[in-house]
């Protein structure tokens, strides 16, 4: 398989939850398998977990394997349950209410959120599904909402609901969030989202859950809203990695200003060393058509040219006619993309500490000699980090680690091939082992050279990187 530094995050769903299809996606270019918990059961959820464990431990290769990643529903607003959707027409007047008897068949439309009613004004506007049902405030009476419909359409059952610009009085992690996450904890999960994440502080009690479970598992904070953005460099802090959901973003703030939003956060991830993820959208018009829209292709583009660790699918992947069509797709434009420079990000990012100045002086050497890679040496997977946060671009990252949960969570940093060694207590051995793994990738290319940054086996600093021929 071709290299790519940028990674493909897939949901799985009806559409991809089974081994067959799991396994053809991971020979696509599938580099971690998401479990939305939205709409997964815990019963649905360990069925995906146990495939991609199967898929993982039946590969004779010891070479990068599929992380897992389980994404918190987290302070939803939703409207209620009902057997037929709602036909709702331009101009037409509904109540909007919170009445938990409410037949939504006959009545009103059921809104789970208690607080709905003091948190907007007359003339406010509520977004249902994403944008594609807008209402308009009318009246406020105690339990309801007089809304007109400013655009109209079907809701189903348990639509998403937004309320662009005011802030939701609900727990960052709700009761359900807190008993998936202790669901993902238990089944060994490489990554968790949050979803939501308004300051760093949103993120201390899923970091509170992880330390007394003794979890290895790294957080992803979900940017979703204005709030979040406001505190972007405040999160960047906490989190392990950032995930744009332009979905909500786009909703939340400013659609017209949503590509400089993702420029913003993906230029303090960039500065704060923190893996990033595109997702929502990237290839939506391939749910149904069998190739992408020619702005599809731009934005993902620009994605990559901007640097993101990774892209993902949603509903793509999940619910689509096509799974496997669009991780190639995705595979196939990486190749050609990342051929162009990114647009600069490294030389933004923040060194505060030795090994940081040595990673971009490893990447600055790989690219002025030509080297086929840099050799990483890890157990933490810290040093294959450090490297990725500065960009090499189009250098793969060689990572050797002797810690199967590193080489999960490698899934989903940039620039990084990974591959498992036993034991890391013998610098000539280890070096002996990478030899034979990188003479089996490369195949009949006889001299091959390459960066070797290690903090395992080098004390002194300025033994850490070396030039290694082989």
């Amino acid at each position: 398989m071709d290299f790519t530094r940028t990674k493909i995050i897939c949901t799985v769903g009806p559409a991809s939850n089974n081994i067959k299809t799991l396994k053809k996606l991971h020979k696509s270019g599938m580099n971690v398998a998401r479990i939305n918990m939205s709409h997964a059961t815990h019963k649905s959820a360990k069925e995906i977990i146990d495939s991609i464990n199967k898929i993982n431990s039946s590969d004779a290769s010891n070479i990068s394997k599929i992380g897992i990643l389980l994404d918190t529903q987290g302070p939803e607003i939703r409207t209620g349950d009902t057997s037929l959707p709602i036909e709702l027409e331009v101009g037409d007047k509904v109540t909007l209410t919170v009445r938990d008897e409410i037949d939504v068949e006959t009545s009103s439309i059921k809104v789970n959120y208690k607080g709905l009613i003091e948190s907007v004004n007359v003339g406010s506007q509520i977004t249902v599904d994403n944008g594609l049902i807008n209402f308009k405030v009318l009246s406020k009476e105690s339990e309801t909402l007089l809304c007109k419909v400013i655009h109209g359409g079907k809701i189903g059952s348990k639509r998403h609901v937004n309320l662009p610009g005011v802030r939701i009085n609900m727990p960052s992690i709700t009761p359900k969030d807190i008993e998936d996450i202790e669901f993902g904890i238990k089944h060994n999960v490489d990554f968790i989202a949050a979803s939501f994440v308004r300051s760093k502080d949103d993120l201390k009690k899923l970091e509170d859950i992880l330390k007394k479970k003794k979890s290895q598992a790294k957080i992803i904070a979900k940017i979703e809203n204005q709030e979040g953005l406001d505190n972007i460099e405040n999160i960047c802090e906490s989190a392990w990695g950032i995930m744009v959901a332009r979905g909500d973003l786009g909703i939340e703030t400013s659609l017209t200003n949503l590509p400089n939003i993702q420029r913003k956060i993906m230029f303090y991830c960039a500065v704060h060393g923190k893996r990033s993820i595109v997702a929502t959208h990237l290839l939506e018009s391939m749910i149904h058509n069998p190739t992408p829209t020619r702005a599809e292709v731009t934005d993902i583009a620009n994605a990559i040219y901007e640097g993101a660790d990774a892209l993902m699918l949603s509903g793509e992947t999940s619910i689509g006619k096509y799974p496997i069509e669009c991780v190639r797709f995705l595979k196939s434009l990486s190749i050609n993309t990342e051929k162009f420079k990114t647009l600069g990000y490294e030389s933004n990012l923040i060194t505060n500490s030795d090994w940081e100045s040595i990673a971009v002086a490893a990447k600055n050497l790989c690219e002025s000699i030509n080297a086929d890679g840099i050799i990483a040496v890890t157990r933490t997977g810290a040093t294959a980090n450090y490297i990725s946060n500065a960009k090499p671009n189009g250098v793969p990252i060689f990572t050797f680690t002797n810690n199967l949960k590193t080489l999960s969570q490698l899934s989903l940093v940039g620039s990084t091939l990974s591959f498992y060694i036993p034991r890391l207590n013998d610098h000539d051995k280890t070096l002996m082992y990478a030899k034979k793994e990188l003479q089996k990738y490369f195949k009949k290319k006889k001299s091959l050279k390459f960066v070797m940054v290690s903090g395992i086996f080098s004390e002194d600093h300025s033994e850490a990187v070396q030039i290694i021929n082989f």
